[in-house]
């Protein structure tokens, strides 16, 4: 067999090929794109030891990879040469090389060493690159970007309201009611960024805003926001303000481009995630729009053999517990590194379950009865869940309550 260390940068690759004694067959700095690959191939093929081994490569099972990123051309070009990829933790691999050296020593080449090391010696406790379709690679990009965009626009919300209470937390007092993402306070926002140019807002221009989203009661709801604008408050000096009105209705831009892209990408989430022959078995379970949905199916994936059991599956989601012992001391604790994608999914979909499920609502009153706070009892609801979700994919069978339930009480507080 041959085991091959790739220490990747943006555009080249240090590679280093071992056998199965470990003894280096050879040692490349590999540009990134066609042509690397390309002498990656070769390179495997000339060091190949005879014919034999070189059938052994071409099929592909005697050639084991570990490189530190499960994504990116490079990574998709590996696997569907055929060969065995290992996504290795960069705190795993500097945790290998710890054998070596505590002197903290770094070089390509050393990293390369330590990544053929680690695939040779050790690739029963590593987890090889899953085998997703282009299906749920596909969603998991949109559902990521539509996440970042979401956290994107509640920091610079949050850079908003900051800026307003600075300068003009009367504007906080007449929006709060609309929302500051909404489209009409944003609207107004960048009209009239200061507090003269809102004491001036004529009561029709508000109206228009408010109708264009639809409000209800648009004639009293602009009414209070006018009173509430014209009021006498206190300020900053004229240079101060003038510059705040300058970032908020800046900011109030950006918002606003956020929510048009927002919606154009759960539009593509819609698109993708609708398509893909589990989106039944998503939506069936409790707790799961389509948001929701495509974020859990693009961060589990959809590789069958990825997850050897609901535990596994669990352990991946970070929502089962994880125990320390030693000696005569012994602690149970939450497991505090996760996806935090995942972990964010899981926890909407509990919340939302409790209230949609009678058999998930029993579940967290009996961790509640037990004195267990909020969070951790939701954090055993998802875990269930999870595990629920797991059974459900395994059998190709939609979410049913009474089975998924059947072991708890027909009890809800």
């Amino acid at each position: 067999m041959l085991f091959v260390g790739d220490d990747w940068a943006e555009d080249h690759h240090d590679v280093e090929l071992q056998d199965a004694s470990g003894r280096v067959l050879a040692r490349r700095r590999l540009a990134e794109g066609i042509a690397g690959i390309a002498d990656l191939h070769a390179l495997i093929v000339e060091r190949s030891d005879g014919s034999d081994a070189a059938q052994q490569v071409s099929d592909a099972a005697g050639v084991v990879i570990g490189i530190e990123t499960d994504r990116g051309p490079w990574v998709e070009a590996l696997i569907a040469a055929g060969y065995q990829v290992f996504a290795i933790n960069p705190k795993q691999a500097s945790r290998f090389k710890e054998r070596y050296a505590n002197s903290g020593a770094k070089s390509d080449k050393g990293d390369a060493h330590a990544l053929a090391d680690m695939v040779r010696i050790d690739r029963d406790q590593l987890r090889p690159v899953a085998g997703d379709t282009s299906a749920a690679q596909a969603i998991k990009v949109v559902a990521r970007a539509h996440q970042t965009m979401v956290w994107e626009r509640t920091r610079a919300m949050l850079r908003l309201r900051s800026a307003l209470r600075d300068y003009f937390p009367a504007a906080l007092t007449a929006y709060e009611q609309l929302g500051l993402a909404g489209a009409d306070t944003l609207e107004l926002l960048q009209a009239a960024p200061s507090p003269a140019q809102a004491a001036a807002l004529d009561v029709e221009v508000v109206i228009a805003a408010l109708r264009r989203m639809h409000r209800h009661r648009v004639q009293a709801k602009a009414a209070a926001i006018t009173a509430v604008l014209r009021k006498p408050h206190l300020g900053r000096s004229a240079a101060v303000t003038e510059a705040y009105a300058s970032t908020v209705s800046a900011l109030s831009a950006v918002i606003a481009v956020f929510n048009t892209q927002i919606k154009q990408l759960e539009k593509q989430i819609e698109t993708h995630f609708s398509a893909h022959p589990q989106a039944g078995i998503y939506r069936s379970q409790p707790g799961i729009g389509l948001i929701t949905g495509a974020r859990l199916l693009a961060e589990f994936g959809d590789d069958p053999g990825r997850y050897r059991s609901a535990k596994a599956r669990k352990n991946y989601a970070a929502t089962s517990p994880v125990t320390k012992a030693s000696g005569r001391s012994r602690v149970v604790m939450a497991r505090f590194v996760h996806n935090d994608r995942l972990i964010d999914a899981l926890h909407a979909q509990a919340f939302s379950a409790i209230n949609g499920s009678t058999g998930a609502r029993a579940y967290y009153d009996k961790q509640r009865a037990r004195e267990v706070d909020h969070g951790p009892a939701l954090r055993q609801v998802a875990n269930r869940l999870v595990g629920i979700l797991h059974g459900c994919l395994k059998n190709g069978t939609p979410y049913d309550e009474n089975t998924a339930w059947q072991h708890q009480p027909a009890t809800s507080a």
